[in-house]
């Protein structure tokens, strides 16, 4: 990637809804040129894909919750049988494996308490866990899926 990939990456991370006219406008390219360095970005998986984002209060998903996760059972067939579980839950928004004292970090997303408690309940009694945390944000300070993008040396 040359710097101008990461300006068109940097546009589309804060608007992908720009038309290409614009787009390649800002990064001083003309049309065609621009549009296929898109195509090479969608096609090597750098662009996953494009969304919409929406503000999950403004459609009744005020509280966020984070979830840490710890088990007794490290091998592969668990984390496959949960890993696949707890994918299909529409209430996790991000899923990691991680480092440290804990085994798994949930950023999970619903409606008010009664529909996390469903949620807590439905994982509990579906995988065996050593333990599960619960910390429930209190005001979302900052968030972004903007990364910081850097051109190659």
């Amino acid at each position: 990637m040359d710097a101008t990939d990461i300006k068109i990456l940097t546009l589309l991370q804060e608007d992908a809804s720009i038309s290409i006219a614009e787009l390649a406008q800002k990064v001083n390219l003309s049309q065609t040129p621009c549009w296929k360095r898109i195509q090479r970005l969608e096609a090597s998986g750098i662009i996953q894909k494009r969304v919409a984002l929406v503000d999950p209060e403004k459609v009744g998903l005020g509280l966020t919750v984070f979830v840490s996760i710890e088990t007794n059972d490290h091998s592969g067939s668990w984390l496959e049988s949960f890993a696949e579980f707890v994918s299909e839950m529409p209430e996790v928004m991000e899923f990691y494996r991680m480092a440290g004292d804990v085994d798994y970090m949930l950023r999970v997303v619903v409606s008010d308490m009664a529909a996390y408690d469903g949620f807590y309940k439905r994982l509990i009694e579906t995988i065996p866990l050593k333990n599960v945390t619960s910390r429930f944000a209190m005001q979302r300070v900052k968030a972004t899926t903007v990364l910081a993008l850097k051109a190659s040396k």
